[in-house]
């Protein structure tokens, strides 16, 4: 079920942050407390293949975020200890050294629950005992969050495993947003910073639609 235009849930989860110290994140909090947007993006598993690429693409654009007053915050279900882990190896490894937002550890997977974003593919209902069962790790999809600085969704979006996002679109929409609480115009397809936007009226798209 979407969240889109509802409050983030209220969840405290570990995190590991850039010291390699265990903190105790909330995302909700992060929002509302900083008065700042803050993206957060899930990914399956630390020391996979897609994930490192997708970490380092965040942690390069981490100035545009900052300029845009958000924080940038990663997430799976694997622990504080893996998350250190694989900070501590090297990039031309497969590892992630040099990132520097928190990662959560959603290790009890509370929080990818609520969300509803697990890959739960491999549960299955044992037929004699009626025991739900599950066949390896459950892990998450790709999922991605851009939550406002009440605390309220404005952007949910879910990959695959074998996608990854691009993080340019992230920064428009953010721009696109803020353009909305700024100037009370919606943004048409395809709108770009510096481009016309229009009125959310019958005026507004037809005067758009004739010079566009």
């Amino acid at each position: 079920m979407s969240i889109v235009g509802k409050q983030f849930p209220d969840l405290s989860v570990n995190a590991m942050n850039e010291m390699g110290d265990t903190i105790s994140v909330n995302v909700l909090e992060e929002a509302k407390n900083n008065k700042k947007k803050v993206l957060l993006f899930w990914y399956p598993k630390d020391f996979t293949f897609v994930c490192p690429t997708e970490l380092h693409a965040f942690q390069a654009a981490l100035g545009e975020f900052e300029k845009r007053n958000t924080i940038v915050i990663g997430a799976s279900c694997d622990t504080a200890e893996v998350h250190f882990a694989w900070l501590s190896t090297a990039k031309d490894n497969g590892g992630i050294e040099g990132v520097t937002y928190n990662l959560l550890a959603d290790s009890n997977r509370n929080l990818a629950s609520t969300l509803g974003i697990l890959d739960i593919s491999n549960e299955r209902y044992d037929e004699e005992t009626g025991v739900l069962l599950v066949d390896g790790d459950n892990v998450t999809y790709r999922a991605t969050y851009l939550i406002d600085e009440e605390g309220m969704v404005f952007h949910e979006g879910v990959n695959h495993m074998p996608l990854g996002r691009n993080v340019n679109e992230f920064i428009r929409l953010i721009d696109a947003f803020t353009h909305v609480q700024e100037k009370g115009e919606v943004c048409p397809a395809n709108w770009e910073e510096g481009k016309d936007a229009m009125n959310a009226n019958r005026d507004g798209v037809q005067d758009y639609l004739s010079t566009h």
